[in-house]
């Protein structure tokens, strides 16, 4: 019985499968849902997940950074990676970001983003615009509010969306976050209203978030598998929870 037990954890094993992707950070509050829902579905394949900013994560892929598949936050970084040869499959939208005003202590904030104007908020948290597709969204919507110039010496900027929301947590009076984030089992304390409000749609591009596979997922199934569960209606169930708008 031991021999027959052995043999069939080494055969188990064996058959097991790790795929590692590359994960925008603001996803990285829905990832373990995903993944868990996945990996019920699919107990022979372990997900590895690397988080980091859509920049950075496009770069690391270009210098040769063995990921098999990138859900970016935005679509501009899979279009070029398309553009140069590093993703196998074009571009599709997985689901939609959205931007929210987050406090950590009570405040009112009816005012959207002119409570930003407040003598009292000496320290906005923003991610990078270089680096971050959030980013770039928040500045939009600041510029577009009128209020990207009044406001330049506050800026505290993130290098992912992620490290924004620590920022917001810890060094900043307020910041301009994933609503994801706020989602997120360790947030939900939090209120909108009190403590965060949607930033105004229509203030910014609706942040069309991108899944490619690329090269080195070559023709595995054990990719494809996760490639189709991320658009597949459960995880846009998984996704929803989360604030995200679907596509």
């Amino acid at each position: 019985m031991r021999a027959l037990f052995l043999s069939l954890f080494f055969a188990l094993s064996l058959a097991a499968h790790t795929i590692t992707i590359a994960v925008a950070a603001n996803v990285s509050y829905a990832i373990d849902d995903l993944k868990k829902a996945f990996e019920a579905k699919h107990p022979d394949i372990e997900v590895r997940v690397i988080l980091g900013s859509s920049g950075k994560l496009t770069a690391q892929i270009r210098r040769g950074a063995p990921y098999g598949l990138f859900m970016s936050a935005d679509m501009g970084y899979p279009e070029a990676l398309e553009r140069s040869g590093d993703a196998i499959t074009p571009p599709r939208v997985y689901a939609k970001g959205v931007l929210a005003l987050f406090s950590p202590r009570p405040r009112d904030l009816s005012r959207g983003l002119e409570t930003l104007l407040r003598p009292d908020i000496r320290r906005i948290a923003v991610a990078n615009p270089r680096t971050a597709p959030y980013g770039k969204a928040a500045v939009q919507a600041l510029k577009k509010a009128g209020l990207y110039e009044k406001l330049l010496g506050k800026f505290v900027y993130g290098e992912s969306i992620s490290q924004t929301l620590t920022y917001t947590l810890r060094a900043a009076d307020i910041g301009i976050v994933a609503k994801s984030s706020l989602m997120s089992p360790k947030l939900r304390h939090f209120r909108q209203g009190t403590h965060w409000v949607d930033v105004d749609p229509h203030l910014y591009t609706p942040i069309d978030q991108g899944i490619v596979l690329l090269r080195p997922a070559g023709g595995r199934a054990d990719y494809r598998a996760f490639y189709d569960f991320i658009l597949s209606d459960e995880a846009r169930t998984i996704f929803k929870r989360y604030g995200y708008l679907l596509p």
